[in-house]
């Protein structure tokens, strides 16, 4: 669902916040997915770490934009929400590392009032490739791992 993001003007990274942007992530206790707010729809982002097994201070934040603002940032297995307006929306995901090079994943979606939307990154790691992936899941799936992952509660450094 990558999208041309430039289409809006900017540049192909115009979904995205500014680059100088850096999170501090806490973790708390998983939670059952919200029911949007009147009016409203909302987007969850969750990151799946997979299989990672080194200690969880190595692994990269990801850090999430929407039509051209950060909202939020994810560490190893986690999930954050918005509650947003109907209408199309621009994502931006970004690694926050200095061990693993930049990278960035666009996507768009259409938000409809009362509808939940989820969306996905993980880290591809092997020896010759570092992959960032940012998909749209299931409905089901999402919930599942909203279930079952922290709950990130983020804020930009200082």
């Amino acid at each position: 669902m990558s999208v041309p993001a430039w289409a809006q003007g900017g540049g192909p990274t115009a979904a995205c916040g500014s680059f100088g942007v850096d999170y501090k992530v806490n973790l708390n206790q998983p939670q059952p997915v919200e029911t949007p707010d009147a009016g409203k729809a909302r987007v969850y982002f969750i990151h799946d770490a997979g299989t990672f097994t080194a200690h969880p201070l190595a692994y990269p934040t990801t850090k999430m934009a929407m039509d051209g603002a950060w909202v939020g940032a994810n560490h190893g297995d986690s999930a954050f929400s918005l509650s947003v307006d109907p209408g199309e929306h621009h994502l931006c995901a970004m690694l926050q590392s200095s061990f693993v090079s930049n990278r960035v994943e666009l996507a768009h979606f259409a938000a409809e009032a009362g509808k939940t939307y989820f969306f996905r990154t993980r880290l591809l790691l092997s020896r010759d490739v570092e992959l960032l992936e940012l998909l749209p899941i299931d409905s089901d799936e999402g919930a599942y791992l909203v279930g079952s992952f922290e709950v990130s509660v983020s804020h930009p450094k200082k």
